[in-house]
């Protein structure tokens, strides 16, 4: 808990550090900070864990299995915003970058269309001065709104297989593996290393289920997991490649 604290202090943008405040009170501005906010809830996950499994011993089955519900919903939260944080931002940049070589060779062009802007500007170094970059509005929230909306759409097959195909999680469990889900995409996206967000659950459901035992975990759905993962890259290729051409002939 001590190392904990240490890191959170280590990760934390203190309110001298934050460019736009957007409280006057510190400590609002602190707390409120996007980049603080995920932090906070790692932090807060990981102590109600620590504190949770001091008072174990205490508790009843029936109430702990209702406090551990509870605290799902903040463990999953958390991985949800790590999700969007990496997931989402890749797509982003993708965007932008499309968008940035579209303007560099149409120069000409209307950057603006109301709220539809085009005005993408990436961000680099010119004579040794930084250049921040530029990225309408309409971007992220089309990133965000497809994620939401494929995962409304097909969710509920990928929820059922990471929550009782690859082992049975339990709500403890559930919490375990979402926070470290969690925290491993806030860790990459600090560092800004891409990853995949479903890889990075089925490792922490597949970590929760060895804990018990090797056998609790079925490793033929695993491996099926791999070889989609596997091929996904190389038919992802292929479509892109053909829809490129058909849509050239046009």
């Amino acid at each position: 808990m001590s190392l904990a604290v240490w890191f959170l202090d280590t990760v934390l943008i203190s309110y001298k550090d934050i460019a736009k405040p957007r409280f006057e009170s510190e400590f609002f501005s602190v707390i409120a900070e996007p980049s603080n906010i995920k932090w906070l809830l790692v932090g807060f996950i990981f102590f109600s864990i620590a504190i949770f499994n001091l008072l174990f011993s205490s508790f009843s089955t029936a109430r702990s299995e209702s406090i551990l519900k509870k605290m799902q919903l903040l463990s999953s939260a958390s991985f949800s915003l790590g999700h969007g944080g990496n997931d989402s931002q890749k797509v982003m940049g993708i965007i932008a970058a499309a968008v940035a070589v579209y303007l560099n060779t149409h120069p000409n062009v209307n950057m603006s269309f109301g709220w539809f802007d085009l005005d993408v500007v990436l961000p680099s170094e010119k004579n040794g001065v930084k250049i921040d970059g530029k990225m309408p509005e309409w971007i992220p929230i089309a990133c965000y709104g497809a994620i939401a909306a494929g995962t409304l759409s097909g969710g509920w097959k990928i929820v059922k297989t990471m929550g009782s195909k690859i082992t049975k999680v339990t709500a403890f469990e559930g919490v375990v593996a979402e926070s470290a889900g969690a925290l491993t995409l806030f860790m990459t996206e600090h560092f800004k290393i891409p990853v995949s967000t479903t890889h990075t659950i089925t490792g922490s459901i597949i970590g929760v289920g060895v804990t018990k035992r090797i056998s609790a975990v079925r490793w033929g759905v695993t491996v099926k997991l791999l070889w989609a993962w596997i091929l996904t890259i190389p038919v992802s290729a292929l479509i892109a490649a053909l829809l490129y051409y058909f849509i050239k002939l046009f």
